[in-house]
């Protein structure tokens, strides 16, 4: 119903066109820099087998199908590369790696937002999906308290995704130290490293904005619904 509605076009428009632009300048960036091969000549799982035992991680890699889906399980304290990522000996492969064990750092050195932000994933699963539908029947019943119940539980998401932003750009810049230190990238390779970094964390703004315009919409509708039973 609320596609429908030309007001809620005017919060989530301006997000929308973030996140598709966010996602193309990940695949852009990723495209560009996958091809250009490190000085190292490692893949990515190459530099994963260096920078673990380097940084006295205790952590297990695993190859997983596709591109892009390389991320870290802090519950399983297991890595799992890309196949793309694992078998690529380019600049964005080693910096995609880098990010996922700079996340395995954070694991292993107690990093507040990461624990904050792990310990809220199951409530936030379900308030946002639960405070959505209480806000759709708030608004179909004309209930003001149902209305204002959604817009709390929903405004979980928006947390947990103003807490992923600093979690994804401390990762990156663990990330960027980790390369550095353990000679990985030559200085002339640092910039195209700070490129993925870069482009990967914008996606995270991307999901923020989407969801902060979403709350706000919500925000408005109770807000004018408040303001015409006042009228009446």
């Amino acid at each position: 119903m609320f596609y429908l509605d030309p007001t809620y076009m005017l919060f989530a428009l301006p997000a929308m066109i973030l996140v598709i632009y966010a996602q193309y300048k990940v695949r852009s960036t990723y495209g560009k820099y996958s091809r250009v091969r490190s000085h190292s000549g490692m893949t990515g799982a190459e530099a994963a087998r260096v920078l673990i035992p380097a940084n006295g991680l205790s952590v297990r890699t695993e190859v997983v199908r596709g591109n892009l889906t390389d991320h870290y399980d802090p519950r399983k304290k297991v890595m799992r590369i890309s196949e793309g990522t694992a078998r690529n000996p380019s600049v964005a492969s080693i910096s995609i790696v880098a990010h996922e064990l700079g996340h395995a750092l954070q694991d292993k050195t107690n990093y507040p937002l990461l624990r904050l932000r792990s310990g809220i994933v199951p409530i936030v699963n379900v308030s946002s999906w639960v405070g959505y539908v209480l806000f759709l029947l708030g608004v179909v019943l004309r209930a003001m308290g149902l209305v204002w119940l959604g817009v709390i539980l929903f405004s979980a998401g928006a947390v947990f995704a103003l807490l992923t932003l600093p979690v994804e750009l401390d990762a990156s810049k663990r990330a960027l130290g980790m390369l550095q230190a353990n000679g990985l990238v030559t200085a002339q390779e640092t910039g195209g490293v700070k490129a993925v970094l870069s482009a990967a964390s914008f996606t995270y703004v991307a999901a923020l904005a989407q969801t902060v315009s979403q709350l706000l919409y919500f925000i408005f509708v109770a807000v004018g619904m408040g303001g015409s039973r006042r009228r009446r």
